[in-house]
């Protein structure tokens, strides 16, 4: 069996004394995994770092083993990547994100919004929005959606400011004011329609709901633990926002459109 497909490096663990196994994401085959025979030699460690985009081709005799990879670099850019702390926590909290899924589960719109978030890691706000809508987007192909677009109580699409922690609905001012201490916040830049970026405090509250949902319908259940870079990559990124980093600008109205959940 062969094919062939663009993929974005999760990370590598070595095999033997020359060989790696590559974990990667692939456009049409999901997460997949496959051995690079010489991936330790110095001319294949650079192509293999997390992050980069490549062209793979995967051999094996049945669809079920490892197989085997070739690989031709397209976009190198781990070492872009490995120049601020929001970008190197980034690229380490996507791969622990992606893998929640089953390996070989296609999803290619998970694979263009990894290409973009990656293409945004240097700059802390974009970065910051745009892992978020990536986490909503996983946990919705998880089948823990949120529904953030309309009121669960009056179906109001306007003044919308909680989360349900029970149902993942939104709920809107008026009708979450009695339950507000049990309510999660929902920040303003995560509203329909909203064009106001996120300043520190609106993601951490993101953070904080995102981070909710993961662990009640995912960590939780089987038994796992988040792990520290989506903390690592939250505190270098507020930390940027408060230093007024050059690259702090607003994620661009093009980024978001790419990112949004349908």
């Amino acid at each position: 069996m062969q094919w062939s497909d663009e993929a974005i490096v999760l990370g590598v663990k070595r095999h033997g004394e020359t060989s790696v196994i590559a974990e990667v994401m692939t456009r049409s085959r999901g997460r997949h995994l496959g051995l690079v025979r010489g991936g330790r030699s110095r001319s294949l460690q650079p192509v293999l770092q997390p992050g980069n985009l490549l062209e793979v081709t995967w051999r094996a005799r049945l669809d079920e083993h490892l197989g085997e990879y070739r690989v031709e670099p397209v976009r190198l850019r781990a070492a872009r990547l490995m120049e601020s702390a929001t970008a190197v926590y980034g690229v380490q909290a996507l791969s622990a994100v992606l893998r929640l899924l089953p390996e070989r589960d296609p999803h290619p719109h998970l694979y263009e919004m990894l290409d973009l978030v990656l293409d945004h890691l240097d700059e802390p706000r974009a970065a910051g929005e745009l892992f978020i809508r990536f986490e909503l987007a996983v946990l919705n192909d998880l089948g823990f959606g949120l529904d953030l677009a309309r009121c669960a109580a009056t179906g109001r699409s306007e003044d919308l400011v909680y989360v349900s922690p029970k149902s993942g609905r939104a709920v809107c001012r008026d009708a979450g004011a009695p339950y507000a201490d049990k309510m999660l916040a929902l920040p303003r830049f995560l509203s329909a329609g909203e064009a106001k970026a996120a300043d520190g405090g609106s993601l951490a509250e993101a953070f904080r709901l995102t981070g909710y949902f993961l662990n009640r319908h995912v960590y939780e259940p089987r038994g796992l633990e988040p792990g520290a870079a989506r903390d690592g990559f939250l505190h270098a990124a507020l930390k940027a926002l408060r230093s007024g980093t050059p690259s702090d600008g607003p994620v661009t109205d093009g980024a978001i459109a790419e990112a949004k959940i349908a």
